[in-house]
């Protein structure tokens, strides 16, 4: 799961804003946070929301809680005239919610510079995403990849299902 990752972060600037869900250490580390930093961050209980505004990222646990953050920092650019981009890093749950479409709608119709990875595991949580909500429209207008969880839903210590 982590090469199409590394893949995809090869094209995200150091100028670039990361927003980021449930895979936050995955994201910083690969946008730059020294291992050191993140790891502090850990231990100061704040793995389910790194930011750091030096590496240009912000992550939140809330499920599309950094929607409108990415949708304001790429409106500021645009507005500005500034050579960054919102990359928005979320899973196949939250790309299915409401605030995803509005959010995807707005950016689309103001030509923001966002651009959105969907991080596909089949899973809401530990249902199957396909059958929880149906087919997704949005493959075809983001970077999606599938990959197969073999650990328990973070924090829960057991699989969660709806």
């Amino acid at each position: 799961q982590a090469e199409p990752l590394i893949e995809i972060f090869k094209e995200i600037r150091k100028q670039d804003w990361v927003f980021s869900t449930w895979r936050s250490s995955y994201h910083a580390l690969l946008k730059g946070m020294p291992e050191e930093e993140l790891f502090q961050m850990i231990l100061d209980g704040r793995s389910m929301y790194v930011i750091s505004s030096k590496h240009r990222i912000l992550c939140s646990s809330i499920v599309g809680g950094i929607l409108p953050i990415a949708l304001g920092v790429a409106m500021g650019a645009k507005i500005h005239g500034l050579d960054e981009k919102a990359w928005v890093c979320c899973g196949d749950m939250a790309s299915r919610t409401g605030l995803f479409h509005e959010f995807l709608q707005y950016c689309q119709g103001h030509e923001l510079p966002v651009h959105i990875v969907v991080e596909d595991n089949g899973l809401s949580t530990d249902s199957e995403t396909d059958f929880v909500w149906g087919m997704s429209p949005w493959k075809e207008i983001t970077t999606t990849y599938k990959y197969e969880r073999t650990e328990a839903h973070v924090g829960v210590g057991s699989h969660v299902v709806f």
